[in-house]
């Protein structure tokens, strides 16, 4: 698999992006500055070592937890009154867990074919 190739990460960094700077034109309440922050974030740093580096699924699931971590933040973080912040939140971490669903065989069909041997 080509490195900086795949859709699914770029869609990934881009909904970690989205979720960081929406805390500048989005209501905020309690947490959800520090939360959207954090998880946008992070989001944006797995999609750019999942891009740089295709074939780990061990890191497509930490990029899946991350993105349910996202989707479970409004209520974690209690602001799901503050409803740009919350909806940012569910929709872009919604987005991201779908594309790493999807993107979660090819990476492990790869690990697979290019095992070194001993």
């Amino acid at each position: 698999m080509k490195k900086w190739y795949r859709w699914q990460d770029y869609v990934t960094v881009a909904a970690g992006l989205f979720t960081a700077v929406a805390v500048l034109f989005t209501r905020q309440q309690s947490m959800s500055t520090t939360l959207m922050l954090v998880f946008g974030g992070l989001l944006v740093v797995s999609g750019i070592i999942n891009l740089a580096m295709p074939g780990t699924p061990a890191m497509e699931y930490v990029q899946a937890i991350l993105a349910a971590g996202l989707v479970l933040s409004p209520w974690l973080g209690t602001y799901t009154g503050a409803t740009g912040a919350a909806w940012t939140s569910w929709i872009a971490g919604a987005v991201a867990l779908v594309v790493t669903a999807v993107a979660i065989k090819p990476s492990t069909d790869v690990r697979r074919t290019y095992r070194v041997s001993h």
